[in-house]
């Protein structure tokens, strides 16, 4: 009984390996063979394909289309992380990255987020919501939760711009320094999954950051839902001394808006193993 369990794996993780190679010899968007005719190539039964099949689907590389067939699914957006005794300077995320506004108003921080900026529950907040697009595509839900006595008059319009934090600098003197932020696996809500335009309980990756200025104030609190079939993370990490480079002040920052640091200070990255942001 064992030895046929085995083999059954055994059979579907060939027949998944030897999908994988015909995805990875086209192009997004391409089609591959029918079930029915991988069946034949492969000389494997149907319910072994489709096993093959629906797991490279959940993971994002394939893509079924009703009555078309099976397509490579679009390449995913790669965001590298650097070792947490450099600044955040990382490669720019690839793709045109754009945004459309879901909620901007100022209400009070309630107890979790005002124990995460460590202020009253009572206080003010501006509370922003907005979907994060790739090259049109939706990509991330961000929520941002920012002291609002921090940012008076801040309009949809400058948040927009990516000129947040040069408003903080030059308006009030609040010069941001650090952010401390985890990431971890979720799955998406069905509110989420339609924004997103996946299906409910899709996986996702969880972004939560704190951001402090040079006095260890926390400034904002953010956190962000990505799609876990379109986006993944790549850590480079250095096992020994090398060449000091020259940081790089663009680019789009894993959970952080393009643009948000772009014209700021830098921003240290700290890798922990766990929430860091006061839960």
């Amino acid at each position: 009984m064992e030895a046929d369990v085995s083999g059954t794996v055994l059979k579907r993780e060939r027949t998944r390996d030897a999908v994988l190679e015909l995805i990875e010899s086209r192009s997004p968007g391409d089609a591959i063979p029918s079930e029915r005719a991988l069946c034949s190539l492969l000389g494997v039964s149907r319910p072994t394909v489709r096993a093959a099949v629906d797991e490279l689907v959940a993971a994002g590389l394939l893509v079924r289309e009703h009555g078309r067939g099976m397509f490579v699914a679009p390449a995913k957006i790669t965001q590298e992380l650097v070792a947490g005794d450099r600044a955040l300077t990382v490669p720019q995320a690839a793709g045109a990255w754009s945004s459309r506004l879901l909620e901007f108003t100022t209400l009070q921080a309630g107890a979790r987020v005002g124990r995460k900026l460590r202020m009253s529950p009572a206080a003010e907040i501006v509370y922003v919501a907005r979907l994060r697009l790739v090259d049109g595509a939706p990509m991330a839900i961000e929520h941002l939760h920012i002291r609002a006595e921090l940012v008076p008059g801040l309009s949809a319009q400058e948040l927009e711009s990516g000129d947040l934090y040069e408003h903080l600098r030059t308006t009030h003197g609040v010069h941001v320094h650090e952010a401390v932020q985890a990431i971890e696996p979720t799955v998406v809500t069905r509110a989420e999954a339609k924004l997103l335009d996946v299906p409910e309980l899709s996986p996702a990756l969880l972004f939560e950051r704190l951001t402090s200025d040079t006095a260890g104030r926390p400034v904002e609190y953010v956190h962000s839902l990505y799609r876990g079939d379109r986006y993944r993370i790549v850590s480079r990490l250095a096992l020994g001394a090398a060449a000091e480079v020259a940081p790089d002040r663009e680019g789009h920052h894993p959970g952080i808006p393009p643009g948000d640091f772009a014209h700021g200070d830098a921003i240290t990255s700290s890798t922990r193993g766990d929430i860091q942001t006061g839960a």
